[in-house]
């Protein structure tokens, strides 16, 4: 086999596409974004056998760090057949030395390899798979351990839909709740349409409008711009609006107040049956709800456009497959469900695609009552998809003092960049001007 440093980029993505464990995070155009987004230099390697055949491949990032030190980072590992323990060796081998001339400290990989997964029922479909974890171990990688949240570089457990089956039998996983909030988007007028560049700035409001109902850090509006422009190129990245109708809400709301206005005069008799009574009881109810969410959607249009941008997800397919990198929902009107009525859009345009598996890119493990990320990992478990655990993060060791420095400093250093980052979202969101149907 001969390693080759630099692979040009139509034979690369030709490998990578094509392969079963391929993952748009080891595709070129990411190398591309990380580069501008990311301060890192993209590697696109691989090992080539005697008839100048890609065997392997990889897309190391390369972090440059003080004093001529640097880390590597193969997102999602190596692109290769992990079952093959000689080939995995001497990609190894060839990556580590290509490393340690460049003063690496380690070398980190995530391979997507499967260790448990679960189907909509709860059902075993593979279970603790460790051979890959047993054999890197031997090739002298170490595994970072059995995380449960978002500790790790990219989710170690996701939702995947299989979309290789009639559409029928995808939307009948659906959970029942998810049918009924979906028919409720539709009565309610729920429109989704794809959007193109000029509303990343409406994009870009939700996520913030998100993060800080959930508490997590978002990336700045050029960072979503450029993912944009790189993974558009050729056409592989679709985001998704989903908006109500305020007058139409409103219209239809009135309509209904003065149906049940009538429906009750038929009540107004002195003596009543015990059913009629119910009757009216529940008319009553219907009436008083039906008046106050015309009042909440009225207090709504004073200040909001119409139509209202209330969800907006961004899709990244590469090959057969795709994934739902990001996904921002208004604070107003969450009893619209659009939210449901716009990943129902985007499952069935991929599906329309010919796309074979759809990822929800990131659930978690720990399903205690008190994880506050629970509610993340039951809306997205209500779409029917398997519940897949990944094998974890392994780090290869090339400069043991160095690494022991960089893994303690590190993390220190990145929280504090965070708290930062949340701290000055917080204050542009704060002095964000109010969004009128004049603006």
């Amino acid at each position: 086999m001969t390693f080759i440093e630099e692979i040009e980029q139509e034979t690369y993505d030709s490998f990578v596409r094509n392969h079963p464990k391929s993952h748009f995070l080891q595709s070129y155009a990411w190398g591309t974004f990380a580069k501008l987004e990311k301060n890192v230099i993209p590697r696109y390697v691989g090992l080539l056998d005697d008839k100048k055949k890609l065997q392997a491949a990889a897309l190391l990032l390369e972090k440059k760090l003080p004093f001529g030190f640097t880390y590597f980072y193969a997102p999602r590992g190596y692109v290769i057949d992990f079952q093959n323990e000689v080939l995995l060796k001497e990609m190894t081998q060839a990556v580590k030395i290509f490393a340690k001339k460049r003063k690496g400290i380690f070398i980190k990989i995530d391979p997507d390899i499967i260790y448990n997964e679960e189907d909509t029922f709860g059902n075993k479909i593979i279970e603790n798979q460790g051979e890959v974890i047993t054999t890197l171990k031997k090739l002298g990688y170490k595994h970072l351990g059995f995380t449960k949240n978002f500790e790790t570089m990219q989710p170690r457990y996701t939702f995947r839909i299989d979309l290789n089956r009639p559409i029928e039998e995808i939307e009948s996983c659906f959970s029942k709740t998810t049918k009924q909030r979906i028919k409720k988007a539709e009565q309610l007028h729920v429109e989704v349409k794809k959007g193109n560049e000029k509303d990343l700035k409406e994009f870009y409001h939700l996520m913030q409008q998100t993060e800080n109902r959930k508490d997590f850090v978002t990336h700045n509006l050029t960072y979503y711009e450029t993912l944009y422009r790189v993974w558009n190129k050729d056409n592989h990245c679709t985001l998704f609006l989903g908006s109500v109708d305020l007058d139409k809400i409103i219209q239809d709301e009135k309509a209904l107040l003065k149906t049940l206005e009538q429906d009750k005069k038929a009540f107004q008799k002195e003596s009543l049956s015990k059913s009629e009574k119910a009757k009216k009881q529940e008319l009553e109810r219907r009436y008083e709800k039906t008046k106050s969410d015309l009042e909440k959607y009225q207090a709504v249009q004073k200040t909001e456009k119409s139509p209202l941008t209330l969800s907006a997800h961004f899709i990244i397919e590469y090959g057969k497959k795709s994934w739902v990198l990001y996904a921002g929902n208004h604070n107003l009107l969450s009893e619209t469900y659009t939210n449901y009525k716009t990943y129902e859009a985007h499952l069935k345009d991929a599906y329309e695609k010919g796309i074979k598996i759809y990822d929800q890119f990131g659930t978690i493990g720990d399903l205690r009552k008190e994880n506050p990320l629970l509610g993340l990992h039951e809306f997205k478990k209500k779409f029917g998809g398997d519940y897949i655990e990944f094998i974890g993060e392994f780090d290869y060791i090339l400069n043991r003092p160095m690494y022991f420095l960089f893994t303690k400093l590190v993390p220190f250093y990145r929280n504090l960049v965070k708290k930062k980052a949340k701290k000055k979202n917080q204050a542009f969101t704060e002095q964000e001007p109010k969004r009128t149907s004049s603006s």
